[in-house]
């Protein structure tokens, strides 16, 4: 995740209160997603941006997680996300953000 998306979801969730905040990735595979929800949730991993040390406990999904998908309207979806996902490895991305959300989601 880079610097700047980092910043802004730290200001928002100042802003709003981490209990409103719900982050949704895209990251066409596992371990960048898990990086990434790692990031909002625990801090960055790599000590190197404004959430370095800075546990949020945000809820994160993935957009082809069904708890996501399935509040899309199917046509939408389809239109957005539906070619990237017959690519992707959907249950290991899955995986991986079930894994991050069970070991440091604070909601």
């Amino acid at each position: 995740m880079d610097l700047e998306s980092q910043k802004r979801i730290l200001e928002l969730t100042e802003q709003n209160g981490a209990e409103n905040m719900l982050v949704i990735l895209g990251s066409s595979e596992g371990e960048s997603a898990g990086l990434s929800a790692e990031t909002v949730t625990a801090g960055d991993p790599t000590y190197a941006g404004p959430l370095a040390g800075v546990s949020l406990g945000l809820r994160v999904y993935h957009i082809c997680e069904a708890e996501i998908k399935d509040e899309i309207p199917s046509d939408l979806y389809e239109e957005q996300v539906g070619m990237m996902e017959m690519v992707m490895d959907v249950d290991s991305i899955a995986a991986e953000m079930q894994n991050i959300r069970s070991q440091h989601s604070k909601f």
